[in-house]
């Protein structure tokens, strides 16, 4: 057992490179190509993750308009209230034009007299500021979500060297939580922990999720603090931020001995997880064929079938990046083939409701020569740091 103020204690802040300036630009003469190419005039970037994807920007939404126009030729306007500019000069990282509008003018008219014909919207961007653009004379709108997603959800070098400090980062937090777990401590301790060793580790927490016990077997938790007892069925779920990016790991185990039950229930959900990852190595593998791995894995068990509890309610993955949850989703009916650069989670829970749960999520990249683990999967729920 370690304690928890010795663990922070040892941690150290992380160091890898943020994304170039000139990774950014390569970014938007990519999708000004794709532009070209399907006849499109201008993007419109939103306060969204996209906009931090293409400019560095990271702005937080309001009823303000505020984001980047893209033109087809590669060239930038950057739209925003007067009285924020100075701020916004002090955070570009891209060079553009900077349209500013007063408080008593209309925003949208900044982006009608810079685009005509076909324009696409950033598919984050909220349906009442989506609906003021499609009412702009001259325009043809749609979305630019197939444009954005084609970029976003294949990873560069760069990107994929952040995640990995990301997820390494977190996977010592995951070791030192295991560690310091002691009788009666309760999951607001351990949630509170996790978050300081995020934040010593230079990362920004994004979330904790610590549930013990039957609580367990809530994909999503339960809305009250617990208390951990020998032979309790531990869940926790974490993930930070470095540069923008997210990480995101879950580890389940048993705190004492595991009885017979949980040991089973354990090997089922492993098993699960390590067909998706089987799955996804297969020549011409798709999302949905992981998802259909996985939950036939656990079919074969007994549990389902289906969306079906006892069983996997819910889809066995999702995409990861700027966004905890982005392209692409691993889910049935998505037939989008997986492709190197691509990231995402397995993540089969299991869920027996009124006992326990377990969920082993584990984020893999997509190599040359197929997926790959950012950080070693758990092998038992005696040892699930090895």
């Amino acid at each position: 057992m370690t304690d928890y103020d010795t663990a922070l204690a040892g941690f150290r802040p992380v160091d890898v490179p943020a994304i170039s300036a000139a990774e950014f630009s390569a970014r938007v003469a990519g999708l000004a190509q794709a532009m070209r190419s399907q006849g499109i005039a201008a993007v419109w970037l939103d306060t969204t993750a996209s906009l931090t994807y293409y400019t560095g920007l990271t702005l937080h939404a309001s009823e303000r308009l505020h984001g980047a126009l893209v033109l087809a030729d590669g060239t930038l306007t950057y739209v925003t209230p007067n009285f924020e500019r100075p701020k916004l000069e002090t955070l570009l990282q891209l060079p553009g034009e900077i349209a500013v509008w007063e408080e008593d003018e209309d925003p949208f008219a900044l982006i009608a007299a810079r685009a005509t014909g076909r324009i696409a919207l950033d598919p984050g961007m909220r349906f009442g500021f989506a609906h003021r653009v499609m009412a702009l004379p001259d325009l043809a709108v749609r979305s630019a979500q197939d444009l954005i997603a084609a970029q976003r959800c294949r990873k560069s070098p760069a990107e994929l060297a952040i995640l990995q400090a990301a997820m390494e980062a977190s996977y010592r937090v995951h070791k030192a939580v295991h560690a310091g777990l002691r009788p009666g401590i309760s999951t607001r301790e351990v949630a509170d922990f996790v978050n300081a060793a995020h934040r010593a580790l230079g990362l920004t927490p994004v979330f904790v999720a610590v549930q013990f016990g039957e609580a367990t077997a809530y994909p999503h938790g339960v809305p009250y603090a617990q208390s951990l007892t020998p032979g309790d069925m531990v869940l926790v779920d974490l993930g930070g931020s470095l540069h923008g990016y997210q990480s995101d790991i879950t580890r389940t185990y048993v705190f004492g001995t595991p009885t017979a039950r949980q040991s089973h229930l354990w090997d089922c959900e492993h098993r699960a997880q390590m067909a998706g990852f089987a799955a996804a190595m297969l020549p011409g593998a798709t999302c949905a064929s992981v998802d259909a791995a996985a939950r036939g894995s656990l079919i074969a068990d007994g549990f389902g079938p289906g969306y079906q509890v006892p069983g996997l309610p819910h889809r066995t993955g999702h995409g990861l990046g700027l966004e905890l949850h982005e392209e692409p989703w691993i889910v049935a009916g998505n037939d989008t083939v997986l492709e190197p650069g691509m990231c995402f989670s397995i993540e089969p829970m299991l869920c027996v409701y009124g006992e326990c749960g377990v969920r082993l999520e584990d984020i893999v990249f997509m190599s040359n020569d197929g997926p790959v683990w950012f950080c070693a999967p758990s092998s038992s729920a005696e040892m699930p740091f090895g």
